[in-house]
């Protein structure tokens, strides 16, 4: 029987904050692709090349981290009020799915300067010199976010002196906001508790806070696992038993969090909810040798992403952060020393970020009006993936 050629597919490979993937036009994408289902997952999975047993992804464009095997659609967005509609799919690296059930808050910050590029965004809309207004539907959890890309000449600026800790090169700064970045599914609180008491076999029953707003979130304090806070990713990814602790954390709260009804259904949604631990602020050397200082951050942070330590901070998991410090009384808010407040400075592995984020409570609910960041984007490459033409 003959082998089937391989084709080509237009796509854009670009980085977005601490991450990185393949960016495409919905419209560009094979027609059986064009709409959710197998044949769109097979294709992702193929373009990035999972699942791979290796764990490398050798065979496509993945990088082999959690970072790195990402995948966006866009496209004109369907209302009148946004500019660009959204989706995000978080490819598993070693298993044959792929998630779709949140969003990647870094790669969020490379969705206005796609879109602006690739004539998604009316022209009307976009200075000569200036920052354009750029309009998103998060179409996988619902939700409005506003990007602000500088402009130059017309064109998206990407060069630039801002500095994000995680990224090696300095980049022109893309502002971003999440507008009522609480799950709207649900309440912010999925559990009505600033705090609960989540029984873990093996582990023990744990304090945690769980949060829907950015990304479903559980956090942890850190001595209660046996942790400072100031790990690296050496610290944890080499350690077995650790990863198995936090994913047995992980499946339990999603199951307090009314994400999954089984724990054994947490292995088919890996991405969410988001696993982190939280101290108060302590010195410690960051990953690229960088000497942070307790007396300049809030407290710190360790977040764990598809099963692994991540090397910085998601954007979600930032967005989940900056709102739980915002309100009194939760664990990232007492490890940040309680009170009130309308931003957080967090250590990372990487480094620092700081974050904003407004928080409100009525008739004892607690809600997220909006969490601002600033992350950088750059196109790394673009032109066509190819991939065989009976892989989806």
């Amino acid at each position: 029987m003959a082998n089937v050629p391989q084709i080509k597919i237009p796509a854009t490979y670009m980085r977005g904050g601490t991450s990185k993937g393949v960016f495409f036009r919905l419209d560009d994408l094979p027609e059986a692709a064009q709409k959710p289902g197998p044949a769109r997952d097979a294709l992702l999975l193929r373009v990035i090349g999972s699942p791979d047993p290796y764990q490398k992804q050798i065979d496509g464009m993945g990088g082999a981290t959690s970072s790195t095997s990402k995948t966006v659609i866009l496209s004109k967005s369907e209302s009148a009020d946004h500019d660009v509609d959204y989706l995000f799919g978080q490819v598993s690296i070693d298993k044959p799915f792929v998630d779709w059930s949140g969003n990647c808050g870094n790669l969020s910050a490379a969705v206005g300067p796609f879109a602006i590029s690739n004539g998604l965004v009316d022209p009307s809309r976009i200075p000569e010199n200036g920052i354009a207004t750029v309009r998103i539907w998060q179409a996988n959890i619902g939700k409005t976010i506003i990007s602000r890309v500088p402009i130059t000449n017309g064109q998206v600026q990407e060069t630039g002196d801002f500095e994000l800790d995680g990224v090696t090169f300095p980049a022109a700064e893309v502002a971003v906001e999440f507008m009522d970045p609480a799950d709207g599914e649900g309440a912010m609180f999925p559990t009505s508790n600033l705090v609960d008491e989540l029984e873990v076999p093996g582990v023990g029953t744990l304090e945690t806070t769980m949060i829907n707003a950015g990304i479903p979130t559980v956090f942890v304090n850190a001595g209660a696992i046996g942790y400072s806070g100031t790990e690296l990713q050496e610290a944890i990814n080499g350690d077995t038993r650790a990863l198995a602790m936090f994913e047995s954390i992980r499946a339990h709260a999603a199951v307090r969090m009314g994400l999954i009804k089984e724990v054994s259904e947490a292995a088919e949604r890996q991405h969410t909810p988001k696993v982190a631990f939280v101290a108060p602020p302590a010195d410690y050397v960051a990953s690229s040798g960088k000497a942070i200082k307790a007396s300049d951050i809030d407290l710190v942070v360790r977040a764990l992403s598809m099963g692994k330590l991540h090397h910085a901070m998601m954007g979600t998991a930032a967005v989940a952060i900056a709102t739980a410090a915002a309100v009194p009384g939760t664990l990232v808010n007492l490890a940040a020393g309680g009170g009130e407040r309308n931003s957080v400075h967090f250590g990372h592995p990487s480094g620092t970020l700081r974050v904003g984020a407004e928080a409100s409570q009525s008739n004892g609910q607690w809600t997220a009006t909006k969490a601002v960041m600033s992350r950088s984007a750059r196109v790394l490459m673009e032109g066509w993936v190819r991939v065989p033409g009976d892989s989806f």
